[in-house]
């Protein structure tokens, strides 16, 4: 399984070296070693604007051919794979001389995993499993970026600053539009206070929102990072994403207006 030209890639098209031009579409390289989990990758990438995938690799020395004949822009790079780390990947991408961005997508959350990423560069760092929302934000904020640097011409010190400043993601993002502080605060505190894990429906119970409101601001806790998500499998239909809260939520997920 590998994302070169010639042989198929897990999704049974060819891959097509990808396009650098001013306006071109961002050009992504899916690694990951289960083939029905990199097809599903795929279809995510591909339904956000601006981006379309070029292969798809299931090892580490398959990415590495895969990124010298492909070129990709972006990298979605599996840590867990059959010959190699994948942060392992990383230094050999650069000794190759590519430069290509990495993304690592990945259920590893050892916290030596997750510095080992910083130390690399890594763009962003999604943990499995995620839907294709959690993964669609990442892409949109990476591309924003990545036409920040790819247009900055640098006179002055300022530029510099301007360019680093919207390199980090901000640490005390607001709210995104239609949420309020009041109803954040409380699913706050009730998930906060939740013996284990809650799922949105009885997050919603507990705190008399509906539940398409409770998961909303559930969901935006994950993103910002300070809940995480598990999935409960039931009998049939779809598995049911429960959350624990991990953080001090008040102090990533509202304005500082918000704050005591």
């Amino acid at each position: 399984m590998t994302g070169t030209s010639g042989p198929p890639d897990a999704t049974g098209t060819a891959g097509a070296p990808a396009s650098h031009g001013p306006g071109a579409a961002i050009g992504v390289l899916v690694v990951d070693d289960d083939f029905m989990v990199a097809r599903v990758h795929r279809a995510f990438v591909e339904r956000v604007e601006h981006f379309r995938v070029v292969g798809v690799a299931g090892t580490g020395e398959e990415a590495l051919a895969a990124v010298a004949e492909l070129r990709p822009d972006l990298v979605l790079l599996d840590l867990y794979l059959p010959d190699v780390f994948g942060l392992d990947v990383i230094p050999r991408l650069r000794a190759a001389g590519h430069d290509c961005d990495v993304m690592v997508i990945s259920a590893a959350r050892e916290a030596d995993a997750v510095r080992g990423a910083v130390r690399h560069g890594v763009v962003d760092y999604l943990l499995k499993p995620f839907e294709f929302e959690d993964l669609r934000v990442r892409l949109e904020r990476y591309a924003v970026q990545r036409g920040r640097l790819l247009g900055t011409v640098v006179r002055s010190q300022a530029d510099v600053d301007r360019v680093l400043a919207g390199a980090v993601p901000a640490a005390v993002p607001a709210l995104p539009k239609g949420m309020s502080v009041e109803t954040a605060e409380l699913v706050e505190r009730t998930l906060r206070e939740a013996d284990g894990t809650l799922s949105a429906s009885e997050c919603a119970a507990l705190t008399g929102v509906s539940r398409v409101s409770a998961r909303r601001y559930l969901e935006h806790f994950h993103t910002v990072g300070t809940a995480e998500v598990s999935l409960r499998y039931g009998v049939a239909g779809r598995p049911e994403r429960r959350y624990r809260f991990r953080g001090a939520v008040t102090g990533l997920a509202l304005p500082p207006a918000a704050r005591p």
